[in-house]
Parts: structure tokens; sequence; C-alpha cells
């Protein structure tokens, strides 16, 4: 279910975003979920649990049991089309997220500025692909998404627990943003974020440390940039 939280990335160039922003992530992931679990049930139903549990790639074996090779092909083309539409999303809204730290003073200044006739963060845009290129060449998908995971709910945690810091200095009536059933949904969504992490600990310890070195690096970036501001 990942990159449900890529859409944050641009709220300030969505409409009314206090009023879309948190229809778009509960209907989107209410329709991946939907999907995801119709496509689970039709794996178990084509295949049955024996060899849905030995096989690899289920999708295309489960097209290639209902309609021979041509399934093959057809769900190989879909798969294309699917990374080519997630590929779409992180270039827009990754390098978005660079431009704004630069334009707040906490990055380089040239990745603040914007193409002047496509008004793309073009700087930003090259930086991530060169380091998105590294990183194919380091390891497996599997060990990449591992590395991913485990750093993402961290943050994602770290995210929705200090909204417990921002009411308690700010007492203000709340604007804007709300939290439905706060604070109870921001407690589960913690402890199920730190379940996350400690699962991808306990399944695999060396792809969860390679994450955390990779995420130490940016210790010495962040007390420079403070020293700077």
């Amino acid at each position: 279910y990942g990159g449900w939280q890529q859409t944050n990335f641009i709220a300030e160039e969505i409409v009314e975003p206090e009023r879309n922003l948190p229809r778009a992530l509960v209907l989107g992931v209410a329709i991946v979920v939907a999907v995801y679990l119709l496509t689970n049930i039709a794996y178990l139903r084509v295949l049955g649990v024996d060899r849905l549990a030995a096989s690899t790639a289920p999708a295309a074996d489960t097209m290639r049991a209902m309609l021979g090779p041509v399934g093959a092909k057809i769900i190989a083309a879909g798969i294309a089309v699917s990374t080519f539409g997630f590929l779409n999303l992180v270039i827009l809204v990754t390098p978005r997220v660079l431009q704004a730290m630069a334009a707040d003073g906490v990055f380089f200044r040239r990745f603040a500025v914007l193409h002047p006739t496509y008004q793309t963060p073009t700087a930003a845009i090259v930086a991530l692909a060169l380091c998105a290129v590294a990183l194919t060449l380091t390891g497996t998908f599997g060990q990449l998404v591992d590395y991913v995971t485990f750093g993402d709910w961290i943050f994602f945690g770290l995210t929705a627990a200090a909204l417990f810091v921002y009411r308690k200095r700010d007492q203000s009536p709340v604007t804007g943003f709300r939290v439905p059933a706060y604070p109870v949904t921001v407690i589960i969504f913690v402890l199920a974020a730190a379940y996350v992490v400690f699962s991808a600990i306990i399944s695999n310890p060396r792809n969860a440390a390679i994450g955390a070195g990779l995420i130490a690096l940016g210790i010495p970036a962040f007390l420079y940039w403070r020293s700077r501001s």
C-alpha cells in the first residue's frame, strides 16, 4: 500500500487541500485495498493455496492459467503500465520535497529554482534520478523495498507522533486539517508504524541495519543546515 503519503508532498498545489486532501487519501487507499483483496481472491480461486504459496509470480501464473501464454503477456504489459504510472507519480511529487526544503533554507538554494518555462524543479529531479540509479546498482528490488519500508514507517510514526507535541504547544482552536477521533486514531497509527518497523527488523535485520545506516547519513546534513539557519 506504499505511495499514499506522496499526495501530501503536493498539498500546496491542491485546490482546497483541507477538504480535498483527506478525501483523496481515504478514497485512494480504500480503492487500492479493495483491488488488492479482489486480486488475491482471484489468485486463490485460480491457483489454489498450494500453487499460490509456491508461485514467485502469482499474477502471471493466474493469467497464464486462465488465458494461456497470451494472458502472461497481457499481465506483463499491465505491470509495465503500472510501473510507469508510479514512476510518473514519484517524478511529480518527490522532487517537490527537495524544492520546498531549499526554499525554506535547509537545503542547497539551487534546488529551489524552478524551470522558467515548465515550472519544474529540474535540479531536484536530476539529483533524485542519480540517487535512484545508484540505489538500483546496490542490490535487488526486494532489498530496496526493505530499506524503504523500514525508513518510511519510522518517519510515518514520528510524523504522526509529532501531532501530540504541536497540539500541546498550540492551545488555540483547531483550524484547517482536523483529525477524526483524535487522539485514538493517531495512537493506533503510531502503534501500527512501530509494528511494521519491528517486523522489518525481525524479518531481515541486515536490510533494516542498512536502512538505518542510510537514515544516519542524513544526520550530518541536518546538523550542517541547522547550524546555518
